[in-house]
């Protein structure tokens, strides 16, 4: 019989290629501002919050940010530094929020919103420094509303997902039984 840690690898290597795919799919779609995405590869992320340990979390955030920017080609590009820094920071946020509040009291549409959130306001804070200077303000509302929108699709898309799947119930039960 698998170890708990011998699951967790397979669980979180699962996450991992999970997040490769989905960053493939999304490179495929238009994106409504040229740098923006729609974030489908956060959402193994949101999973990982409840699934895996904080290591294995901040790992899983790292390879998508990796993959993400190899199969754009933007590894060494102020894009993929942009990329590390919101999907950071959207990690630690959700993270820090679901160890502050739990998961009965905060929904993943709530860490969806507020990780969306976090990672655009870097993003914006990024660009001021590096690229656009004090003028990135004026990005700030539409960055902040389609990360609003963005965000609230795939949280709702998450808890559905979460309320309907044998897999995921089975993988929390497991973790917390």
């Amino acid at each position: 019989m698998p170890s708990y840690a011998e699951d967790r690898r397979k669980l979180a290597s699962f996450l991992a290629a999970l997040a490769f795919f989905l960053s493939a799919v999304e490179y495929m779609l238009p994106r409504p501002i040229p740098f923006m995405r729609l974030g489908l590869a956060n959402l193994p992320i949101l999973f990982a919050v409840d699934l895996l340990p904080f290591g294995s979390y901040m790992i899983l955030a790292l390879v998508k940010v990796l993959g993400m920017s190899i199969l754009s080609g933007s590894l060494f590009s102020y894009v993929a530094l942009f990329s590390l820094a919101g999907t950071m920071a959207s990690a630690l946020v959700m993270r820090g929020l679901r160890v502050i509040a739990g998961p009965d009291r905060l929904s993943y549409v709530g860490l969806c919103v507020a990780g969306a959130l976090a990672s655009n306001l870097i993003q914006v804070g990024l660009a001021r420094v590096f690229v656009f200077g004090p003028s990135a303000r004026y990005m700030l509302p539409a960055f902040l509303g389609l990360g609003l929108l963005s965000g609230l699709a795939l949280g709702v898309f998450a808890e559905l997902f979460a309320s309907r799947s044998k897999w995921l119930a089975r993988v929390i039960k497991e973790d917390r039984g």
